[in-house]
């Protein structure tokens, strides 16, 4: 376990000394430590256009499932904390964690129909907990992450239990709260990728238990000062505002495609994770004002006193809960003396279509509730144009892509009841394939 620097009282100055300590060229500035790694002359730079070249969606609906009116029983989704395509279009939504007696796997065929649907609540062997995240692999083999199990339970494509893969960390799953967004490869390998912290790993997933190898060291904008101790107070990240996030996606190829800076600026690797080339264009951070910190700081606290806990039968130890009011309180005081980054980070999603191609989205002015534009790009730099998100066509990224252009986005009714629909994008903003060819 890692703990924050403290010993420096502006992380806004290590920010500053990152970006003159690496190149800027058409206004994008990628942190030195980041170019640092083996194999700096090995990577290629794309330079991007500056100006966005609009192009409409112009997707085309395929189906709808969900919403209270759904005429069949299967529809009457409850939450959806996980959706993923197979290889074969068929889509797996991970439903019903808020309520437990409704935990479940759902599967639909390419015309929306159902197909199959297992998973319950309970302490048994397939059985949920707390079911956080879903993964499904091209052949359609599925893992279920469950932070109450410490572990990942796997099915087959038939929707049958086969193992538990168990994570180190403790009983309470803290291992597995590190490891947020997880990817499937798409190699063939019952592996994953998925981050800790501002590294990116690789997770076998093929045993009993997770094993898993750094791939990539993303570059950090905080200094690293060494083991936390057991201490609660110390166990409480210190807390800051606009810093750049570790995006990341897994593509085709077997690489990975990140964005670890406040700049426009996305690195992709081989399938052993050195970058071999960086896609930049010249669009600057949004500088952040005395205004911005205020509101971000009220964001956060507001956030932070509307957590709740959700309990499964008996109440917790009066020990327990005693440690999570503790906890609360540290997080609340740590958002009172959060300080900021200078900028805010240009990118605020990333993902790879199931082609290869890369979608970017930009961020907005903080507190917006628009969601910025996607830029869509080649991963060898051809620039396809950029897409008006919050429009009827577009909402907002998709929630899941899948094979010949499937899509997938998920919103509520009236009732705050889900609805999914699945969309098939136009040729024009999608690759054929960015799979290399098979080795003779």
């Amino acid at each position: 376990m890692k703990r924050v620097s403290r010993r420096n009282a502006s992380r806004g100055a290590r920010f500053a000394v990152g970006v003159a300590a690496g190149f800027t060229a058409g206004g994008v500035a990628v942190p030195g430590a980041a170019l640092g790694a083996p194999g700096l002359h090995a990577q290629e730079m794309v330079d991007l256009p500056g100006e966005d070249r609009s192009v409409s969606p112009d997707l085309e609906l395929v189906y709808a499932i969900g919403s209270a009116a759904a005429a069949a029983g299967w529809e009457e989704f409850t939450s959806i904390s996980g959706i993923a395509f197979d290889g074969e279009g068929n889509l797996y939504l991970l439903d019903g964690t808020r309520r437990e007696a409704n935990a479940r796997v759902v599967v639909v065929d390419q015309a929306g129909r159902l197909v199959d649907s297992f998973g319950r609540a309970g302490d048994g062997p397939g059985e949920f907990r707390a079911a956080t995240q879903l993964v499904v692999w091209e052949d359609g083999q599925i893992l279920v992450e469950d932070m109450m199990h410490a572990g990942y339970h796997v099915f087959s494509p038939a929707g049958e239990f086969e193992r538990m893969v168990r994570e180190g960390g403790g009983g309470m799953g803290f291992a597995i709260a590190r490891r947020p967004n997880l990817r499937p490869e798409r190699t063939g390998a019952r592996t994953l990728i998925g981050r800790s912290r501002r590294t990116i790993q690789r997770i076998d997933m093929s045993s009993e238990d997770v094993e898993d190898r750094v791939l990539v060291e993303a570059w950090a904008p905080v200094e690293d000062d060494g083991p936390r101790s057991g201490d609660l107070e110390d166990m409480i990240r210190e807390e800051w505002g606009f810093e750049p996030d570790l995006l990341f996606d897994a593509l085709p190829s077997g690489g990975i495609a990140f964005s670890d800076s406040s700049a426009w600026a996305v690195k992709l690797t081989d399938p052993s994770g050195a970058v071999s080339r960086i896609l930049r264009r010249p669009i600057r951070p949004l500088a952040v004002t005395e205004e911005m910190e205020r509101e971000e700081r009220e964001r956060r606290l507001e956030a932070e006193s509307n957590r709740t806990i959700t309990q499964r039968g008996n109440a917790p130890p009066q020990a327990v809960l005693e440690l999570i009011d503790n906890m609360t309180s540290l997080r609340l005081e740590a958002v009172e003396d959060m300080q900021f980054f200078p900028e805010v980070p240009v990118i605020a999603a990333l993902r790879a279509t199931w082609d290869g191609a890369l979608w970017v989205q930009r961020s907005t002015e903080p507190g917006s509730d628009e969601p910025g534009p996607i830029d869509v790009v080649a991963p060898d730099g051809r620039y396809l144009g950029t897409l008006e998100a919050g429009t009827a066509a577009l909402p907002d990224m998709p929630a899941a892509f899948g094979p010949s252009g499937l899509v997938a986005f998920i919103d509520t009714d009236e009732f705050d009841v889900p609805v999914i629909t699945v969309w098939r994008l136009p040729p024009a903003i999608r690759l054929e394939s960015a799979r290399p060819p098979p080795a003779p």
